[in-house]
């Protein structure tokens, strides 16, 4: 009886002293491995900013002929931009008629001068719609003015000929005038709507129709005998570029 009972206290302090040693050892750790980045700005945050600026071409119709010109564009707020433009185009008379002959060259009866109008305006956009529409479809009003130069320069020769039944003056060449052209300037302005396409990125296009008006007092002689005043008239642009 006492040699068990020795046994079992022999057991129960081998139990105690193991539980004992046990809870004395440290504890595993963990063998996870973490990588970190070799770079450390590889992950960062990107703060959203939208396109403001944009630039390209302009490409004018209107009764005249075609015509050219460049742009700068920058928005102010998300409906309220600013503009910069440069344009050149021909200008007519409405009297003007023009015949061909035989040859296929052309003249018109009359015509005393060419006009080249090239005017430099500075105008707003106020975009419509802006929370109806999406932005792949931006429609807007525009309107400006600036500094306007109406180049003046000799469509015939100022000398009479004749071929022994009529009297006539001679045509100059278009580049050969060039060089006996004149400047004058008055102030412009325009009013108009239209369209850009696109998404904000990238490329962006548009169409749009401003009436343009340059007003000269003492008036340019487009033909002979008559003073013109007034110049500008309904235009269509179609414009290209990118935004920045």
């Amino acid at each position: 009886m006492r040699k068990r009972t020795k046994y079992a206290i022999k057991t129960v302090l081998l139990g105690i002293f193991i539980g004992i040693y046990s809870l004395s050892q440290p504890l595993p750790t963990d063998t996870t491995i973490i990588f970190t980045p070799s770079e450390p700005n590889l992950i960062r945050d990107e703060k959203y900013k939208p396109l403001k600026n944009s630039w390209g071409l302009d490409i004018l119709i209107s009764n005249n002929g075609f015509g050219a010109g460049g742009f700068y564009r920058h928005e102010i707020t998300d409906e309220l931009s600013w503009n910069i433009s440069i344009a050149i185009s021909d200008v007519k008379d409405d009297a003007e008629i023009e015949y061909y002959d035989i040859y296929g060259n052309n003249f018109v009866p009359g015509k005393k001068n060419r006009l080249l109008l090239i005017p430099l305006t500075v105008g707003l956009q106020y975009r419509l719609f802006k929370d109806d529409i999406v932005d792949n479809f931006r429609p807007y009003l525009t309107a400006g003015m600036g500094p306007t130069m109406m180049y003046v320069f000799p469509y015939v020769y100022d000398e009479i000929y004749t071929d022994g039944f009529f009297y006539y003056r001679r045509k100059m060449d278009f580049f050969t005038s060039l060089k006996f052209g004149r400047p004058r300037y008055t102030l412009g302005g325009f009013i108009g709507g239209g369209v850009y396409f696109g998404m904000e990125k990238g490329s962006m296009s548009g169409i749009s129709i401003k009436y343009f008006l340059a007003h000269y007092s003492d008036g340019i002689e487009v033909m002979y005998g008559g003073i013109r005043k007034n110049f500008g008239g309904l235009f269509i642009m179609l414009t290209f570029g990118s935004m920045f």
